[in-house]
């Protein structure tokens, strides 16, 4: 019996077309992931050049701004920015809270040089404890180093951002800046409705009557209420001793003031919560006069091209991005009570 050992060719299977084009997809995508990786490395890379490259000061119409480091001149002005909500942030060492602004307002009065310092304030203002611990750096700083404190207010300083101005020596602002909302809030949802549609429901187990006071998963009771309110009541008086120690204002004058309502600078100005309409220019002035700086003085401002790079890290990192349930219910705003303008949120 012969057997047929043919070795010659096999017959192949036909490639299915959908293999090329499966494996060409996966190629497709590689290649994108690879170019979307690159791009982000080079504006990484982009990002540090231009911190490192930056400008060390901005130029005012009087300034004459060089960085901090190195400072020589001896009739100088410093200049501290305070941007933003106040909180005690500070986990990351590029964070901007109460404790960063306070230690960078120290180490401008600390700068061999400078003879006053003009504390440029854009905010609504912040947690309670936040504003508070500026406000009282601010007046340590200026008895400590016997430096004058000049606020200059953009184009808002209300609730905490006004509680903080009132350490300093005087107050600039903008005939249109926002200012005043001198009160407490403490902000309460209550997504109860919302929770009894989709079927759910929160049990708490506490160890007291009052330990979820403030609870957003049920209405707030009578007793909670008064509770609550006798706590902002307590943070409201202590807002007006800052005031009316800081801007030397009686308090029978001060309290007709301080119902919440929000002042334009010109109206700031008629009823005594600020000093001076200006700007920039004239805060520089005000600051050298009471710094007895003779002639025209140079501006010194902090650089602060650590926070352009993280703050361009975290918007391509994606970072500070909001779950469904906090758009929903408000949860991303901070809870405990706040000296700050909510601008109708």
């Amino acid at each position: 019996m012969t057997e047929n050992n043919d070795s010659g060719p096999q017959p192949q299977h036909p490639e299915h077309p959908t293999d090329h084009h499966v494996a060409g997809s996966r190629r497709v995508k590689r290649r994108l992931m690879l170019a979307v990786v690159g791009l982000y490395v080079l504006s990484l890379a982009a990002a540090a050049v231009v911190a490192v490259r930056a400008p060390l000061g901005k130029k005012g119409a009087k300034d004459g701004d060089d960085s901090v480091l190195g400072l020589t001149s001896k009739e100088t002005v410093g200049w501290v920015s305070i941007h933003g909500a106040i909180y005690n942030d500070g986990p990351r060492t590029w964070d901007r809270g109460a404790y960063q602004w306070a230690r960078r307002i120290r180490l401008m009065a600390e700068t061999k040089g400078v003879k006053a310092i003009v504390l440029d304030i854009n905010s609504p203002g912040g947690s309670v404890g936040a504003v508070q611990e500026l406000y009282s750096q601010i007046k340590r700083v200026r008895k400590e180093f016997n430096i004058p404190v000049v606020a200059l207010f953009g184009d808002i300083a209300a609730s905490g951002g006004y509680y903080i101005a009132a350490a300093c020596d005087r107050i600039v602002a903008h005939p249109g800046s926002l200012t005043g909302s001198i009160g407490v809030i403490f902000s309460v949802d209550n997504v109860e409705g919302l929770f009894s549609k989709i079927g759910y429901k929160s049990e708490p187990i506490k160890s007291g009557q009052h330990k979820d006071i403030g609870s957003w998963s049920r209405t707030m009771t009578k007793e909670e209420r008064e509770i609550l309110q006798s706590i902002i009541m307590d943070a409201y008086d202590q807002f007006l001793t800052a005031i009316s120690t800081g801007r030397n204002m009686p308090m029978e004058k001060l309290r007709p003031l301080a119902d919440g309502r929000i002042y334009t600078g010109n109206q700031a100005l008629e009823a005594g919560l600020v000093d001076v309409i200006g700007d920039a220019e004239d805060a520089v002035e005000l600051a050298a006069k009471l710094g007895h700086i003779v002639g025209k003085p140079k501006v010194k401002r902090e650089p602060d091209t650590r926070q352009m790079f993280m703050d361009l890290f975290e918007s391509r990192a994606g970072a500070g991005v909001k779950s469904p349930i906090e758009w929903l219910t408000g949860l991303g705003v901070r809870a405990g009570l706040e000296y700050r303008w909510t601008g109708g949120l």
